[in-house]
């Protein structure tokens, strides 16, 4: 071995570069490596965890044994650099640039409209390069594996898939294949007339005009790496950073001696286990040993009797060895592989996949691990070798437990796994179940196997174990031994489940929580174990005509769909929009379908976020420090230690604040006392991230607890702690409408928050400029004016001396209105004390516990209605969980009462709402402002109605919709027309009363499955209730060669603003769009903008732009006339020339807009946009997993001013809304901690969780002349029509619980995952599970709604 001081060469190629590294630290992963030392900004930080995708990358290694080039996506942020000595690595960068040339995958992703704020896309285009790299023309299975591993939290997935599925061979036509109808044409009653049906458009993107795939453009593999790789060098390769020394042998003989040497140092592969570990837990290891090189062990050997498949080879590597073997064997001997493969399917994502290793998920052996329990099962064996020899040992419940005796030895490693063959009358079966289908990890998994005594149903060996119930694996041993020798019957099934459950015993505070989800899974996983053997014992029957086969049980037919699991399909769906007037200028691309202006540059990679820009000279790093409890008194702050790190500068605390530390009740930095986990207590400045963070762990802080401490709703509300006064409006004599209703329902509707998990974290850039204490800020913002406010009266100095600058925003959902501020501010203190430029990017983490989400919501109703279903009375009551200060819980409050009525005429209401005060962080504002959680209160009100009745819910709806023009509870006047139109249009679209009665039937032949269907209405109104947030101002530049410079007060999130804005500039101007550019927002050109939000950024923005446009075109008019044949260059030259400003500022004084309290009245809101949207779905009554089968949306969009922006926007906002409504669950601990703070945790949608036929239809339009060109703001308001899933499900739900004379009011809880779905649907296996009383054990979560 080289001398311990000095580093071996580490050689990769990057885009076809050569890279030679040294000195480099086998603590730094590719995706530091690639932004700080490579500068590929490309490749993007999102997770940190491989959980996002953000981050991919294509890594291509030339095998010698095949002598083939294998490309595989990883994700960047989990690799060490160490491990690609001999690599190719290929980022965003390297595959095309709009400055060379594009490559079809990056054309069509832009094209397809497949990218909104950008941040994810360059990882989806890795994901997909790689798989096009490997297989020129995908199916769509392949396509849906590639980008499991991708999360988009703006778009929907759908027109990602869109722009996948055109390089499939599978035909990408119509949905009806083969039944010579087209879906256009499936209304129930087309009532629209033939003339109106020909404006209708369907194609958002013209795929004829698409760049063919061309194999000769991608990058080749680096000759000098085939090199390498033919002639290894065994030599060990030595690479030593501050901490970690990172060794890779060369041969098999010289790592069985470094791990004798170093018997405590881990073997590291694809780090997809020890990376997490050492990021969030702190796990640190000094010596790691790098087996890549070693080809040992990626050996895979077959036996008449198993396979043999090497430590080494990667999950993604397993799972093709798995599908080849399978495919050659007969079913009875591959039983264990196909029970392997359909799990390899769901673990993680591709990325992760390809990176983990076969050797590490086994001795990993996490308690959650979707394969020991099926290779437990399957008898494996554990080859085990070291310097002193080979030994085998068992892989079963003692090797799972870790017990010593059943382990490997500190000098042994893992060389190779023996999974043998199932055998004739032997049955292997794998379950799993987890918050969401993909990329999830499972709440319980297990591995079954059983085998008969020849020709009868008699057990001669059983195994069970289970995954996700306990510290480790769990084997389900002396339950086995018991029903050995009994008969496989019903009798045996009771037995098992008892037995099963008395041994697999899980403890009211089991980590983790969902205790009594996990026992029912435990023995509903062994009843489908039970049903899929008994299937298949009556085929082996009939295949040998074995005698007495009468003894075996009858399934009911009802009971088999039990077996199907869900299908992975991709989504499908028509998008409908009205085309524009034929006698529209060609140039006008108002109304057309434009790409977003940045798609192309999004999808290279060569969009600038706020942390792509380069270290500016001096360049400092921030780290915050948060509070560890939830409300105690600081006692003291020693940052001695912190101080002492190599690298730290200085720590910033609320004596460093020159002027005025936030509000009196919400303190920029504490002091004295915190209110919650999480809060801000002081920032490490230091040269480098990494050194900024360690020294965050360095700082002691002493704390003292306070009482109270309250964290629920209900704990609010005993104490009386409240945020702001009560919110109230009243319509009708509501006491005296109760006494004369034949029916009175009181219920109760719990909603949990929902975390913003935009893709780009909070981050900030502070530059001091040389003079007059002046401040470039550089943030991600949704509201620069408020940071800029902010920075200013913390620092003390003037606004004017403060420039904040947004070129785009990864995503903000409202996250990103007050929040940036606390950051900049905070930034800027570091810069004003240091003196030199400051930059603070939070970790997802991080991110995650300061920042607050959507408020949890307790909302309680009682409703008097008549037996026809007509709803005379309704008060409801709604409380929201509002965090530990005010920030925008007053306005959500009154936006959430505001909203309530929803699209019903109900003649005497009340509505109540209050904020509590809790000990959490803050929650703020959110995608659609309290209307998501107010009106599922309300809808949630109308389905316990309905049941109530013996109707139908869309009859209770209808029923009490508002008809004929009138006014809300609130006394603004409107017209319902449009709503009801997209109510009987989507019922129309979506042939609703045809698919209730096959949901019906379904259910009647279904036990074990059943369909749901739902349609929903939504009256959503626009805009903030007061007129001065809704004013705006633009500048308009006209430079000499006639190119146009537009600014304007709103912010790029990805909802396609600058896109819309050219759009308007280039009508007024009556110019081309390619004349236009826009910079950034920044608050020196445009001044005291209001935030972009409340969907009406593009409204008001567009009227400024329309504004300085007219006053331009108004001063071009006296030269035009003169020469009015003349080009646009020659008029603004002219123009020049006769001293004609060619620069103006564009104002739009606002809509109006007021409420009075007191009164109860007003006119908050400028106009309503209509919707309804009607979801199909189909749930698993065992496992709580459910399937979205369809949806269709018909959305009032008036006149689009963008159809596929506009359509964009509704299918992000769709399956947004979905995920707050079905899986995205936030987990806090009894202190206060919220435990979900990653996309490991912290489940949002996946393109697997899109429904498998998806239609969007914008209404067709009609004239308002309120709004630009009659185009209405539709950010927000699709989200709320995610509840269509949630009542589809509620619809199951109830269908079940009717069939089981279970009493159908029950408690709605949103989200409604699979834990919720599976414990509503009650059974003999609920009723069959032991109950702990709650009184007797501390949970590990409590609800906080």
């Amino acid at each position: 071995m080289p001398c311990p001081s000095t580093s071996d060469e580490l050689v990769f190629f990057v885009n076809g570069r050569k890279v030679i590294a040294r000195n480099v630290d086998p603590e730094v992963t590719l995706l530091s490596f690639l932004r700080k030392n490579l500068r590929l900004t490309g490749t993007k930080y999102a997770c940190g965890r491989g959980g996002c995708g953000a981050c991919t990358v294509m890594v291509s290694r030339h095998d010698p044994a095949s002598r083939e080039i294998r490309h595989f996506s990883i994700t960047a942020c989990l690799v060490p650099v160490c491990s690609l000595h001999g690599a190719a690595v290929t980022t965003v960068e390297g595959v095309g640039s709009i400055n060379t040339r594009l490559h079809p995958v990056q054309e069509r992703i832009a094209k397809s409209h497949g990218t909104q704020c950008g941040f994810c896309t360059p990882g989806m285009v890795m994901s997909m390069y790689t798989l096009l790299r490997n297989h020129p023309e995908p199916s769509e299975e392949q396509l849906m594996e590639a980008l499991q591993g991708n999360l988009c939290r703006c778009t929907g997935y759908r027109p990602i898939l869109a722009s996948g599925r055109t390089f499939s061979k599978e035909s990408y036509g119509c949905q009806q294949k083969g039944t010579g109808l087209c879906c256009l044409d499936q209304g129930e009653n087309d009532s629209s007339s033939p003339s109106r049906k020909s404006d209708i458009c369907t194609e958002l993107f013209a795929k004829e005009e698409f760049l063919p795939l061309d194999p000769t453009q991608d990058l080749i593999f680096p000759p000098e790496l085939s090199r390498m790789a033919e002639n290894s060098d065994e030599r060990t390769l030595t690479f030593h950073g501050e901490r970690v020394t990172w060794i890779s042998p060369g041969t098999l003989k010289d790592l069985l001696e470094l791990k004798a040497k170093h018997p405590e140092a881990p073997l590291i592969l694809g780090n997809t286990s020890l990376g997490p570990a050492m990021k969030s837990q702190g796990h640190f290891h000094p010596i790691l040993l790098s087996p890549a090189r070693i080809s040992e062990l990626s050996l895979v050997s077959k036996t008449s009797d198993g396979l043999t498949i090497g430590a080494g080879c990667s999950l993604a590597q397993v799972k093709d060895i798995l599908a080849e073997r399978v495919s050659q064997l007969p079913e009875e001997n591959a039983q264990t592989y196909r029970a392997l493969l359909k799990h390899l399917k769901s673990l993680a994502g591709q990325q992760i996949r390809n990176m983990a290793s076969l050797g590490g998920h086994i001795i990993s052996r996490h308690c959650y691990s979707d394969l020991n329990p099926i290779l437990a099962v399957g008898n494996t064996t554990l080859n085990l070798i070291s310097k002193e020899g080979k030994r085998q040992i068992p892989l079963n419940q003692h090797f799972l437990a870790g017990l010593a005796s059943a382990d490997l030895k500190p000098e042994e490693i893992l060389e190779s796994v023996h999974i043998p063959h199932s055998q004739k009358w032997e049955f292997v079966s794998a379950f799993r179940q987890a918050q969401c289908q993909q990329n999830a990890l499972p709440d319980v998994s297990a591995g079954m196997r059983v085998r008969f005594k020849e020709g009868t149903n008699t057990i001669e060996e059983l195994s069970i174990v289970y995954g996700g119930v306990g510290a480790a694996t769990i084997s389900a041993h002396k339950s086995c031994q018991q029903l050995v020798g009994r008969c496989w019957n019903e009798l045996l099934l009771d037995e098992a489940c008892r037995l099963v459950l008395d041994e697999v015993s899980l403890p009211g505070s089991a980590p983790g929580g969902r205790v009594e989800f996990k026992r029912t899974l435990i023995i509903s996983f062994l009843f489908k174990f039970y049903l899929g053997v008994l299937q298949e014992l009556k085929k082996l029957v009939k295949l040998f005509s074995v005698p007495d086969s009468h003894r075996y049980p009858e399934i009911s037919e009802q009971f088999l769909s039990a077996l199907e699991d869900f299908p992975v399909t991709i989504p499908r769906g028509v998008q409908t929009y009205q085309s524009v007037d034929s006698h529209q200028p060609l140039r006008d691309p108002v109304g057309r379908p434009i790409m977003h202006v940045s798609g192309l540059k999004h999808a290279t990679g060569e969009a600038m976020f706020c942390d792509d820009l380069p270290m500016v000279d001096k360049e400092l790093f921030m780290a915050l420090v948060t509070s560890t409890r939830a409300h105690a008194k600081i006692i003291s702050i020693d940052l001695s230690e912190a101080l002492e790190v190599p690298g730290v500068v200085d720590v910033i605390t609320a004596k460093d604040i020159p002027g005025t530390n936030g509000a009196e009740d919400d303190k920029l930095l504490a002091v004295d006392e915190v209110l919650c986990v999480g809060q801000i207590i002081c920032a490490v400045v230091a040269e480098t991230d990494v050194q900024a963070k360690r020294a965050t762990e360095k700082v002691k802080i002493t704390y003292e607890d306070l009482e109270p401490i309250i964290f629920t709703i209900e704990d609010a509300i005993k104490h009386n702690s409240f945020l702001c006064p009560e919110k109230k409006l009243e319509q009708g004599n509501i006491e005296e409408a109760f006494e004369r209703v034949d029916q009175i329902v009181e219920g109760e509707v719990h909603v949990g928050g929902q975390e913003h998990f935009y893709m780009e974290t909070q981050r900030a850039l502070v530059i001091p400029k040389t003079e007059d204490r002046e401040l470039d800020i550089y943030v991600s913002t949704q509201d620069p004016a408020h940071v800029q406010k902010t920075v200013s009266s913390t620092l003390g100095i003037p606004i004017n001396r403060i420039t904040c600058h947004v070129k785009r925003v990864g995503g903000g959902f409202g996250g990103k209105v007050g929040r940036p501020a606390v950051f900049g501010a905070i930034a800027a203190v570091g810069t004003f004390k240091t003196g030199h430029p400051i930059r603070l990017v939070l970790d997802r983490e991080d991110d995650m516990l300061i920042t607050g989400g959507r408020h949890p919501l307790f909302g309680k109703y009682k409703v008097g209605f008549m037996n026809s279903g007509r709803i005379k009375a309704l008060d409801i009551e709604c409380y929201l969980n509002g965090g530990c200060t005010l920030d925008d819980s007053e306005q959500v409050t009154e936006f959430l009462i505001l909203k309530l009525e929803n699209a019903y005429k109900i003649r005497n209401l009340r509505f109540r709402g209050r904020a509590c005060m809790t000990n959490l962080p803050s929650n703020t504002a959110f995608r659609g402002f309290g209307f998501p959680q107010g009106t599922l209160v309300t809808e949630s009100c109308i389905t316990a109605v309905a049941a109530k009745c013996g109707l139908p819910p869309e009859k209770i709806r209808e029923k009490n919709m508002y008809k004929t023009v009138d006014k809300t509870i609130y006394k603004q006047a409107f017209n319902p027309e449009t709503l009801i139109r997209c109510w009987n249009e989507c019922l129309d679209k979506s042939s609703f009363h045809s698919r209730r009665k096959q949901v019906e039937e379904f259910n009647k032949k279904n036990y074990w499955k059943k369909k749901g269907i739902a349609i929903i209405p939504m009256k959503f109104s626009v805009g903030f209730a007061a007129t001065s947030y809704h004013q705006a101002a633009a500048l308009v530049h006209i430079y000499t060669d006639g190119s146009v410079l537009v600014t304007h007060g709103g912010n790029e999130l990805g909802q396609g603003i600058h896109t819309k804005m050219l759009q308007v500039a280039s009508r007024e101007l009556q110019i081309p769009m390619s004349y236009m550019h826009i910079c950034e927002t920044s608050t020196a050109t445009v001044p005291n903008t209001i935030a972009t939000a409340a969907s009406i950024g593009s409204d008001v923005n567009g009227r400024a732009v329309q504004n300085a446009c007219q006053i331009l075109l108004k001063r071009l008019e006296p030269i035009i006339k003169k020469s009015p044949e003349g080009t646009w260059e020659d008029w603004i030259e002219a123009a020049f020339e006769q001293r004609i400003s060619l620069s103006a500022t564009g104002y739009f004084r606002g809509y109006k807009a007021f409420m009075d309290w007191e009164k109860g009245e007003g006119d908050p809101f400028p106009y309503y946009v209509y919707g309804a949207a009607c979801s199909e779905v189909e749930i698993d009554c065992l496992t709580g997993a459910h399937k979205k089968i369809r949806t269709d949306i018909v959305m009032d969009a008036c006149c689009s001013l963008n159809p596929a922006i506009d359509i964009g926007q509704i299918e992000g906002a769709f399956i947004q809304g979905m995920g707050l409504y079905t899986t995205e669950e936030l987990k806090y601990s009894p202190e206060g901690v919220l435990y979900s703070r990653g996309p490991d945790e912290y489940k949002i949608p996946t393109s697997t969780d899109v429904p498998e036929e998806f239609n969007v239809s914008l209404l067709p339009s009609t004239q308002t002349p309120l709004t630009i060109y009659s185009s209405k703001g539709l950010g927000e308001s699709g989200m709320f029509l995610g509840s269509s899933v949630f009542f589809a499900i509620a619809d199951a739900v109830a269908a079940v619980r009717r069939e089981r004379d279970t009493a159908e009011d029950f408690t709605a809880r949103s989200p409604a995952t699979p834990e919720q779905v599976r414990m509503a649907c009650v059974d003999r296996f609920t009723e069959m599970i032991p109950r702990d009383d709650p009184k007797t054990f501390k949970p590990w979560c409590i609800p906080i709604a």
